[in-house]
Order: structure tokens, then C-alpha cells, then sequence
């Protein structure tokens, strides 16, 4: 909150002073400041239930005495944005609250302070309504752990009615199910999933289809974009034109080549190291990167690696990548002459070469897995539900040639 102050003063800092958010703009931009609902009245680029959060910003704002609606005064306006921030950072921080419990909730609650004090957290959270799906992904992985598929899938559903990345927690889940046979229980996550998505998106889909269809059409369309691999490669000349065809060959093969190793290392990976590793390779092949797109990344990355060698890491890769976008939107790096796209080039590139790096870690860990601090022991994988000291089922036995 002491870092939006600037923005709140003077908007026209928002580059300069690092205070930068989405949601003080799109309150205007989307309409909600003259009364329009999304999805009904006005397109939101984002799924349902963000959209959703965005609305009950807008209610609480009009609850509290700010005016929204058409025809609205310039002051009236300028006062409810300043409140519609607010009462978003207030939501944001109960979801913000609800991960951190989620992860007390775990086999080791002590490295939720890991989440808890992130510089990531003071600077991100609040540029984007991404706190909410990190609550969601996280007590999915809870329910998970307690061995409670349906609850799980509910809020992997949920998630992925918020932003669309959850999804990818089920493709790890897939192999390891896969790979001991956990087939009922990987049925009642999908299930759950899909029905708590479903009941969260058709009452808008019946309503606008167009409004609803929105979020998909706006993201096949975009183009290579800040914080992106495909960016920072035309920002230093080299050109490769749309890069879905790309992005779509990368995940599949890195998809399978994370899945082959999920499948045949000698010893089970545990659930969090697939997930952040599929999320990861996401996150650096997707067309966009946004600088908060890294609070994706920090639960799964304290569930998986829970050093403070790597968060450390992790952090001075991030906080640097965090200041160099706003120093590149304020022509702070200078123009082109100056090389100040390369500049900026360089700093993505040392965000992903962070995440390959520890990514890296996690298949070391993966591959030896005396050395994952999470087994220290004689665990297995002590937030794995199911999976944890699950044997290998046995067609993989004679498959590979491993004994039971």
C-alpha cells in the first residue's frame, strides 16, 4: 500500500515511481466507473471470476457512498477510483491471507514465511487481481495433500475461473497418477474441476456469449508482448513473427519431456517440482510475462525448493526485472540509439535465466532425491495426498525393469 501512495498523488508517476497497477486504469477503461458491468456492458480481457472481482469492487464502492454511473463528474469519478483501489487491495489481502493459511495448513508450515515476507509480494501484489487465484491454487494443493480429490478439483476449478494457469496443475497430476495408478482420485479432481468451472462460467456464457468469449479471442490474438521471450528477442533484432506456432512447440515438447521425467525418474517426484516446472515453462514461452505473473510461480516455488539460497534467488531476479519494466515504459534506459531496448532485453533475459536456473535445482532434486531438503528423514512427499509413498504401478515395474 505505501508503494501505490505515489500513484495516488499523481498518477503520472506511475512509471517513475514504480507504482504502476492495472486496476485504478481499467476502472476506467473497462467502463466500471460509469456503471458498466463486464462482460454484459464492457469487454474484460480476463475469466469470470476476476471479472466477477472487478464487479464487486464497483458494488462496494457504490455501498460506500462513491458514484458510478453514467453521466458521472470528473471528481466523482477521480474519488471512487481512489476507492475502488482501496476496496480491491482490502479482497486482495484476504486472498493474500487465505494463501498464507493454506500453507500453514502443510507438512511445513514454517516455510510459508517464505510467502509471507516476499519483496515479490510487497511490490507485485497489487498490480493485478492475481492474489485471488493464488489462494484457490494453493488450497487446491492443500485439499490435495489431505487427500480430498473432490475439494481439490473445486478449487483448481475455481482458480481457473480466475486466471487460466491452474489448469496446468493437472497435467503433472496426470503422470503421477498415471504412474502409480491413482486413476479414481485423479477422476474426482477432474470432475471437481470441471464442475466448479462450469457452474462459475455458463450463467455468463447464457447471458453474453460475446462478453463471455472475450478473455479467449483477446489472448490468441495478442502478440508478443512485455516480459516475453519473443519480446526481448525482437527488442535485440531477431524477429520470429507471431510466436504462437512457437509458443504451442515449446510446451509440447518441454510438456513432454517434464512429463517423461515425472514418469521414469528412478524415484516418484514429488507433485509441487512437476507443477512448478510446467508452470515455469509456461510462464517463459507465453506470449506476455507481466511482472506479477511471478506470484504464479512463489508458492509453487517454496512447495518445491524450500531453500533460502534459491528464494533469494528468485527475489533479486524478480525485483530486478520488476524495476527495469517501469524504467523501460519511462524511456529511463534511453531510446534505441542509446540501446536502451537492449537494455531492457537484458533483464528479461536474466529473469528467465533465474527460473531455468532453479528449475534446474528442482530436476537435480528430482533426479537425486537425497538431496531434496522436503525428504530429509525418510519423507516421500509429505503435501503428495495420494502419491505420497505410493508405489509404482506395475506396468511402469516392467516397463523400466524396476523392482516393486
Amino acid at each position: 500500500m505505501i508503494r501505490q501512495v505515489p500513484c495516488l498523488i499523481d498518477w503520472g508517476k506511475a512509471y517513475t515511481a514504480g507504482c504502476y497497477n492495472d486496476i485504478t486504469p481499467l476502472y476506467f477503461a473497462r467502463g466500471l466507473s460509469t456503471g458498466q458491468i463486464p462482460y454484459l456492458n464492457s469487454d474484460v480481457e480476463y475469466p469470470v471470476l476476476t471479472g466477477g472481482l472487478m464487479e464487486l469492487g464497483r458494488r462496494l464502492v457504490a455501498f460506500l457512498g462513491g458514484v458510478s454511473a453514467p453521466g458521472v463528474t470528473e471528481a466523482q469519478a477521480a474519488t471512487a477510483s481512489r476507492m475502488f483501489f482501496g476496496v480491491t487491495a482490502l479482497m486482495l489481502f484476504g486472498f493474500f491471507l487465505l494463501t498464507i493459511w493454506a500453507h500453514l495448513k502443510m507438512s511445513r508450515p514454517w516455510d510459508a514465511l517464505m510467502i509471507a515476507i516476499s519483496p515479490v509480494v510487497m511490490t507485485e501484489a497489487l498490480i493485478n487481481w492475481d492474489a485471488m487465484v493464488l489462494a484457490f491454487t494453493s488450497l487446491g494443493l492443500l485439499f490435495w495433500g489431505r487427500r480430498r480429490p473432490w475439494l481439490a478439483g473445486i478449487f483448481i476449478g475455481l482458480g481457473v475461473a480466475a486466471k487460466l494457469y491452474p489448469v496446468l496443475l493437472l497435467l503433472p497430476l496426470a503422470a503421477l497418477c498415471l504412474r502409480t495408478s491413482r486413476w479414481r482420485a485423479y477422476g474426482q479432481t477432474v470432475a471437481g474441476a470441471a464442475l466448479s468451472w462450469i457452474a462459475v462460467n455458463l450463467p455468463v456464457y447464457l447471458a453474453t456469449p460475446k462478453g463471455w468469449m472475450n478473455f479467449w479471442t483477446f489472448n490468441v490474438d495478442r502478440g508478443a508482448d512485455l516480459g516475453s521471450l519473443w519480446y526481448a528477442l525482437r527488442l535485440v533484432g531477431i524477429d520470429l513473427g507471431d510466436p504462437s506456432r512457437l509458443e504451442i512447440l515449446a510446451l509440447v515438447v518441454g510438456g513432454s519431456a517434464i512429463g517423461a521425467l515425472l514418469l521414469l525418474a528412478p524415484r516418484r517426484p514429488r507433485l509441487s517440482q512437476g507443477v512448478f516446472l510446467l508452470v515455469t515453462l509456461f510462464l517463459i514461452v507465453n506470449k506476455v510475462y507481466s511482472p506479477q505473473y511471478a506470484l504464479w510461480l512463489l508458492p509453487l516455488l517454496v512447495l518445491a525448493n524450500p531453500r533460502w539460497p534459491d528464494w533469494t534467488l528468485f527475489t533479486i531476479g524478480e525485483i530486478a526485472y520488476f524495476i527495469a519494466i517501469w524504467a523501460h515504459l519511462a524511456g529511463s534506459f534511453g531510446g534505441e540509439a542509446e540501446g536502451g531496448a537492449r537494455i531492457y532485453a537484458a533483464f528479461v533475459f536474466l529473469r528467465i535465466g533465474v527460473q531455468l536456473w532453479l528449475c534446474g535445482r528442482i530436476v537435480v532434486d528430482m533426479l537425486r532425491p537425497a538431496g531434496d531438503v522436503v525428504r530429509l528423514g525418510g519423507l516421500d512427499d509429505p503435501d503428495g495426498g495420494l502419491l505420497d509413498h505410493a508405489p509404482d504401478a506395475a506396468w511402469l515395474r516392467s516397463l523400466v525393469g524396476r523392482p516393486a
